[in-house]
């Protein structure tokens, strides 16, 4: 029951996922006709990836763990948690609240730490980039290939295994802080499931939530991060 519990924020997740990819959608028009683009940016491509720093690296973790994103999305999930009472130790109540959301923060900081830590060693980049300025489409298989892939030191895109390693490592450590009846194998790997839910999530919302808002505003639209050749 509580797994299935897990699996209903999971969804959750996915749909709001859709609906602002949907707003996008209505707001873009006509892009989905431009041609599709590959995901690989060229070395001379105008917007073309530039390796990271470690002061950059340094800003991603930061801004990963206690950005406004992270802090209001630990305010949703620790919200419906407390709602569906689970887990049931920490009860449905401010204090159960502050439970979980303490607890997930935890998990955010270690599970971003140490994939900060392994790309340092691995030469892969965390970070997300968004590609404003190609075609609806494209931008979302950017968001979903960017939630799996990441550029590495030879500046392609390739499986995020340092990513991996943290989501899954941080997952089955937690079992040993996490109450009682979420403390085991089926959840953690629930919880990895859902952290890369989590990951599309925030790379949807900085892919498009800057364009919409500015679009309502009647301001430019901010430029892209990487160009899509």
């Amino acid at each position: 029951m509580k797994i299935l519990r897990r699996r209903i924020s999971f969804l959750a997740l996915l749909t709001f996922i859709s609906s602002i990819a949907s707003v996008q959608a209505a707001v873009s028009g006509t892009s989905q006709k431009a041609p599709a683009r590959s995901f690989e940016a060229l070395p001379d491509a105008p917007l073309a990836y530039q390796p990271i720093t470690p002061r950059a690296r340094l800003k991603w973790f930061v801004r990963s763990t206690i950005g406004g994103t992270s802090l209001i999305g630990g305010l949703f999930s620790s919200g419906l948690g407390t709602a569906i009472d689970t887990p049931s130790e920490y009860g449905p109540h401010w204090d159960g609240f502050a439970k979980r959301y303490g607890m997930r923060l935890t998990g955010i900081s270690t599970g971003n730490a140490m994939e900060a830590a392994l790309g340092a060693a691995w030469g892969e980049d965390p970070r997300y980039f968004t590609a404003i300025q190609s075609p609806f489409g494209s931008r979302v298989k950017n968001i979903v290939d960017l939630t799996f892939r990441a550029y590495g030191a030879d500046r392609q895109r390739h499986l995020a295994y340092a990513r991996y390693t943290a989501t899954l490592g941080n997952n089955f450590l937690s079992n040993t802080w996490r109450a009682q009846s979420e403390a085991d194998w089926q959840h953690a790997l629930v919880r990895t499931a859902e952290g890369f839910g989590v990951r599309a999530l925030s790379n949807t919302f900085r892919e498009f939530a800057p364009q919409v808002w500015n679009k309502l505003r009647h301001k430019p639209d901010p430029p892209a991060e990487i160009d899509l050749p």
